[in-house]
């Protein structure tokens, strides 16, 4: 019997899991953030309104089921406050029902300072950030210098902290950006009053998490980005700063590995990526616009276009193997509808082995080899069983099963809950 299950995008993010989390949610109990900040992105529809959640749990639409951030999100308040009040707007009040880890690292004015001002910085490399300071409250975490959420309510902690930090933060502003300085006090004085608004959102997400396992509970551990902008395994340095994979489960809530049942991956039939990196599939040429433009390829998060290309199963066969995928959810395979050729990268050109290339994660100098496979001129929008799809479509299907190793179990046919082929259901 399946209780617990993992949720992983297995390509740069953007995979769709938002839907698929709306679509899980009817038999969940509870659903839980174990990494990344407000950098992420999940798009629902909910009663014909469109909702985009950044750092709540995509769950949280359905109101019988608890939500949890476990100790691996980072944590801006601001953002917070203002998403769960425009949440609040659309499936009212969410008080009860979101339980914040005391253990979570809050992002401060200072990490989105210093993010920002890096990213327009001519001697540093360019990541292609969010600027919203995920990346340098998780450099803060590393650093043993993070104000957790149990910090704010203890003051005179509270005020070590920011100053321990402030002389750190303000010397790099001054001394490397020419950059004013952070005010301490104004900035403590903010922080209490955050305290107070926060106070009624606080638990203990660890012995929450494990009456729910002791009571047989349904429990979705629910990723933000994509596994291969993991920091340890992903397109390193171009990467998110925390372990999006199925590692970061473990210590991102405080639970064990074993306590996963079943890993779901989600892939798009094609690729996408946002920001800087290497990427051996994209297109450059009308065919990336037309991916781009029919499958709405603009960050949810940024608004800034996604880079587009084929897919890449080298590298979807490795996120697979390395995150134990039991079962695939393929998305926006509609987009595909029309295509006379569809190409699906299955190795690689270059001066390094695929072992290297994988092993190191660089990728600047693969060249794609592609699999051409006939494409379909019947639509495959909004059918919601396999045996309804044309051929064409369904040896796709099949083709990324026999590379991949593992079954497709769901398969996204358009932007609404129910454009869903379910071929095995995970819960």
């Amino acid at each position: 019997m399946t209780n617990t299950i993992s949720l992983l995008g297995l390509q740069w993010g953007d995979e769709g899991k938002g839907k698929i989390v709306d679509h899980l949610a009817k038999d969940l109990d509870a659903a839980i953030r174990y990494q990344g900040g407000h950098n992420a992105g999940h798009t629902l529809i909910v009663d014909g309104k469109k909702v985009v959640f950044h750092l709540l749990p995509s769950a949280i639409c359905h109101k019988g089921i608890k939500c949890y951030l476990g100790r691996g999100v980072v944590v801006s308040l601001d953002a917070l406050f203002e998403e769960i009040e425009e949440a609040s707007d659309v499936i009212g009040n969410i008080e009860g029902r979101l339980v914040i880890s005391s253990a979570c690292s809050l992002i401060q004015p200072y990490h989105i300072k210093l993010d920002q001002l890096r990213e327009k910085s001519n001697t540093i490399t360019k990541i292609g950030t969010t600027g919203r300071g995920i990346g340098t409250a998780y450099e803060d975490r590393v650093g043993r210098r993070s104000v957790r959420v149990s910090d704010l309510y203890n003051p005179s902690k509270l005020s070590s902290k920011l100053e321990e930090a402030l002389e750190y933060y303000n010397s790099i502003f001054k001394h490397s950006f020419g950059s004013t300085a952070i005010d301490k006090n104004k900035l403590f004085d903010e922080n209490l009053i955050h305290a107070e608004r926060l106070k009624p959102y606080v638990g203990n997400v660890i012995n929450e998490v494990r009456d729910l396992q002791d009571n047989n509970k349904k429990i979705l551990f629910e990723g933000a980005q994509g596994a291969l902008l993991d920091v340890s395994l992903g397109t390193y340095p171009f990467v998110t700063s925390s372990n999006s994979s199925v590692g970061g489960i473990a210590s991102g809530i405080g639970i064990s590995p074993t306590d996963i049942d079943y890993s779901l991956g989600i892939a798009k039939a094609y690729t996408t990526r946002v920001g800087e990196g290497p990427f051996p599939t994209e297109l450059f040429d009308d065919m990336g616009k037309y991916l781009a433009e029919k499958g709405g390829e603009v960050g949810a998060t940024t608004g800034r276009p996604r880079r587009c290309g084929w897919l890449d199963a080298v590298l979807l066969s490795h996120t697979v193997r390395l995150n134990g995928i039991d079962g695939l959810c393929v998305t926006k395979i509609d987009v595909l509808d029309g295509l006379e050729t569809i190409k699906i990268c299955t190795d690689y050109s270059s001066n390094l082995s695929m072992e290297e290339m994988l092993e190191s994660m660089i990728l600047e100098d693969a060249e794609p080899i592609y699999t051409e496979v006939a494409g379909w001129k019947e639509p495959t929008a909004g059918i919601q069983s396999f045996d309804q799809l044309n051929s064409n479509a369904q040896s796709f299907i099949k083709r990324i099963e026999e590379i991949c190793n593992v079954p497709v179990i769901m398969i996204s046919t358009g932007p609404k809950r129910e454009d869903t082929i379910i071929r095995d259901y995970p819960l």
